[in-house]
């Protein structure tokens, strides 16, 4: 029994995926790896060189900066390696499918949380209903309220 707990081990950490894979194999992540010191050494030379210095002030070199930023493409190149490192985290089941009570059983629960913590929000929130408290004791629709006006006589009793 040990030895098959440490065999799957040691296949699940073979399977896990290499980040350089996806920041670096793709030949888009090359590109894109390479463009980035070019732009910034471009704008390094926009200090020296007049018409780079126009072309960075513009609002397209604005747009590009957040492009060629090294963490723009650490995070976009990396939603495939999170994709596939999420996709084995979950697992494989033992393939036994659930019967068709256990969700039907596990949704009306949830519906009925759900019905239940509604009623309790909308008795929190509502003026006319004595569980909201300081609503209640404040409203001066409450007959207990001592500024209580009548609705039907409009004064104070």
């Amino acid at each position: 029994m040990g030895t098959t707990i440490d065999k799957h081990q040691v296949e699940s950490a073979a399977d896990q995926p290499k980040l350089s894979k996806w920041l670096w194999r793709p030949w888009y992540a090359k590109l894109w790896w390479s463009a980035i010191p070019v732009w910034w050494l471009g704008m390094a030379a926009a200090t020296r060189v007049d018409f780079l210095a126009a072309f960075y002030r513009g609002a397209l070199a604005g747009y590009l900066n957040v492009l060629f930023f090294p963490m723009t493409a650490l995070m976009v190149l990396g939603v495939g390696y999170v994709r596939e490192r999420l996709g084995h985290f979950v697992g494989q089941g033992d393939g036994t499918p659930l019967s068709d009570e256990e969700p039907s059983t596990v949704t009306k629960r949830i519906w009925a949380e759900h019905d239940r913590a509604m009623k309790d929000l909308a008795a929190t929130t509502d003026m006319f209903d004595p569980r909201s408290g300081v609503l209640w004791i404040g409203n001066p629709l409450n007959p207990l309220n001592a500024g209580y006006i009548n609705p039907h006589t409009g004064k104070h009793s």
